[in-house]
């Protein structure tokens, strides 16, 4: 969910146009993605994976079923 939300903040930032809103929406965009990287790398740890390969399957999966 914590991609997804990420990956919806993007979206919405390539939709503006204007610059002011362009920036506050990039800030949105930031944060999720702090959340996301926070997540990945706590789980990774945890189970003691790859946290780049971990981040790389979860967009994977998380897009694949976004289409």
């Amino acid at each position: 969910m914590l991609q997804q939300a990420a990956d919806a903040a993007r979206h919405k930032l390539e939709q503006l146009d204007d610059h002011h809103e362009r920036y506050l929406q990039r800030q949105v965009w930031l944060q999720a993605a702090e959340v996301v990287q926070a997540a990945v790398t706590r789980y990774a740890r945890t189970k003691r994976l790859n946290r780049y390969e971990v981040e790389a399957r979860l967009r994977q999966l998380v897009r694949r079923n976004t289409r």
